[in-house]
């Protein structure tokens, strides 16, 4: 984990143009979460929508681990060659946290292969994200559930692919549930998708959301140990006739 390197993105929209959102969050959502990781040991550096490539260009990329994103009100303004650029590199083994209403960004959407749409109200209800998989990495330190006394609600049906581990599974005061943390992989890069995180609303000052989004990182980091594998034309293992020219390539 001290070697964990953490590119935390946000578009860094609503904090220049909202003074609620600036009371929150005056140093921006991705200040507070980069502040937050920082004190669990990772080595952390922000980017956001208004820096040249939206601050990840290739060596930025090169040397990030994990990638977290949020986004909100300018996903058409990112750029398809940015989507592209990280999509290559989650391909590759960097690990992808995306949060809240980032499942709609471009990168989230491209990855999944669907439309990411959902329900959703604003209304400052109560949420309860239970614990579905107490012994998954994501969930350690987490009792049954986390209580979030003010909440956008997200409610199904969440057009997202089957989760390879419903981690979090969210209740709304209002009665909708929704499927609020999930993981998938993608080549070889892990990605969690977590669910809270309405700007207008502190999440990201809470501990136990702190400790989740830092186990995310942790889960999503690439591994030293992750297996080799090769691909393209391939030498037979075992002695064929390989006189067959046969072939468009």
């Amino acid at each position: 984990m001290p070697d964990t390197r953490v590119t935390v993105w946000n578009e860094f929209v609503h904090e220049q143009e909202n003074d609620t959102v600036a009371e929150i969050y005056p140093d921006g959502i991705h200040g507070a979460i980069a502040d937050a990781l920082a004190e669990r040991g990772f080595d952390t550096e922000t980017a956001t929508l208004q820096e040249p490539e939206h601050g990840l260009t290739e060596d930025v990329l090169d040397e990030t681990d994990v990638l977290t994103w949020w986004g909100h009100a300018a996903h058409d303004e990112v750029d398809d060659a940015v989507v592209e650029r990280v999509k290559e590199h989650v391909l590759d083994g960097m690990g992808l946290i995306v949060l809240h209403s980032a499942h709609f960004s471009k990168i989230f959407r491209e990855l999944m292969g669907t439309t990411c749409a959902l329900k959703w109200r604003e209304a400052a209800e109560r949420e309860r994200l239970w614990v579905i998989e107490p012994s998954h990495p994501i969930a350690e330190g987490i009792d049954d559930c986390i209580e979030l006394d003010e909440a956008e609600m997200y409610g199904e049906r969440f057009d997202v692919p089957q989760p390879e581990t419903l981690v979090f599974n969210s209740w709304f005061e209002g009665g909708e549930v929704f499927r609020s943390g999930c993981t998938y992989r993608r080549g070889d890069g892990r990605i969690f998708y977590f669910r809270p995180g309405h700007e207008t609303y502190p999440v990201y000052h809470d501990e136990e959301i702190q400790r989740v989004v830092a186990n995310a990182v942790e889960w999503a980091a690439p591994s030293d140990e992750r297996a080799t594998y090769s691909q393209g034309n391939a030498e037979p293992r075992e002695d064929i006739d390989t006189s067959d020219d046969r072939t468009v390539h």
